[in-house]
C-alpha cells in the first residue's frame, strides 16, 4: 500500500481574539499520494490557504492529526518541522519573493545554499541549470529579477521550488499577480511537471485552472464540500 506524502485526520484550525474564536478549518480529512496533481478551491475566506499553511508546516493545528511521509508530525518543535519542511516541501506563492541584489541563478540557489547538509558548487551549479531549464528560462541565470516580467519571474519561483528536490510541491494562488496569457503558461508549466511525477497541490479561486487537477476538493466554510476525481 502506497504512503501518502501528506495525510490529515480530523484537522481542525481555530483563531482565537480576544472577543471570538473563529474555526477556520473544522473535521478535514484529506490524503495526497505521491504522483497527485490535487487542486484546493473555494470561495474567499473558506480555508483554503489556511489548510496549505498547514500541510507545509509553516502553521500547526489546533486539534487533529498529520502525517508527512506516514510519520505522525502534529507535535513536532519548530526547529524538527523547519528541518522537514527545508527539505522535503517546494512552495510557489502568489509573491514570488524573489530577492532583487541576487541574480537569477543565485535566486534559484537559495536554498540549497542554506541547506542543513552542505552542498557543492558543483552540484548547486548542476540543479540550479536541471531546474532552470526546466521551466525555459536558462538564459536569463546571469538576470536580475527586476529584468523579468511577471510571468518569467513566477518561472524563476517555481524553479526554485524544484531545487532541492522536494517530495512535493504546495502551490498558493499562483497566478494571482499575472495576465491571463503568463497565468496561462505557468498552469502549464505546473501540468508538465506533474506529468513527469512531481508531486502538486494548488491552491487556486480560479475555476479553469483547478479544473486541470486529477483531482480537486472543494471546501467551504472551512469544511470539505465535496471531492472529485478523473
Amino acid at each position: 500500500m502506497t504512503i501518502p506524502i501528506i495525510k490529515v485526520q480530523q484537522l481542525d484550525k481555530v483563531f482565537s481574539t480576544d472577543d471570538m474564536l473563529t474555526h477556520a478549518l473544522q473535521g478535514i480529512d484529506l490524503e495526497i499520494q505521491p504522483g497527485e496533481y490535487l487542486s484546493i478551491s473555494g470561495p474567499s475566506g473558506c480555508g483554503k490557504s489556511t489548510l496549505l499553511s498547514i500541510m507545509g508546516l509553516l502553521d500547526f493545528p489546533t486539534t487533529g492529526k498529520l502525517f508527512f511521509e506516514g510519520e505522525d508530525i502534529s507535535q513536532l518543535s519548530l526547529e524538527q518541522a523547519a528541518a522537514i519542511r527545508n527539505k522535503k516541501i517546494g512552495f510557489i506563492f502568489q509573491q514570488f519573493n524573489l530577492i532583487d541584489e541576487l541574480s537569477i541563478f543565485e535566486n534559484v540557489a537559495l536554498p540549497l545554499r542554506y541547506a542543513m547538509e552542505p552542498v557543492s558548487d558543483k552540484k548547486i551549479k548542476e540543479r540550479v541549470d536541471y531546474c532552470l531549464d526546466i521551466v525555459g528560462m536558462t538564459s536569463k541565470a546571469k538576470r536580475r529579477p527586476t529584468q523579468l516580467s511577471g510571468g518569467q519571474q513566477q518561472c524563476i519561483a517555481i524553479a526554485r521550488a524544484l531545487v532541492a528536490e522536494p517530495s512535493i510541491l504546495l502551490v498558493d494562488e499562483p497566478t494571482g499577480n499575472l495576465d491571463s496569457k503568463s497565468s496561462d503558461q505557468i498552469m502549464a508549466t505546473l501540468q508538465t511537471l506533474n506529468d513527469q511525477g512531481t508531486t502538486l497541490c494548488i491552491v487556486t479561486h480560479d475555476i479553469r485552472y483547478a479544473e486541470m487537477a486529477k483531482r480537486k476538493v472543494y471546501l467551504l466554510d472551512g469544511q470539505v464540500l465535496g471531492q472529485t476525481q478523473f
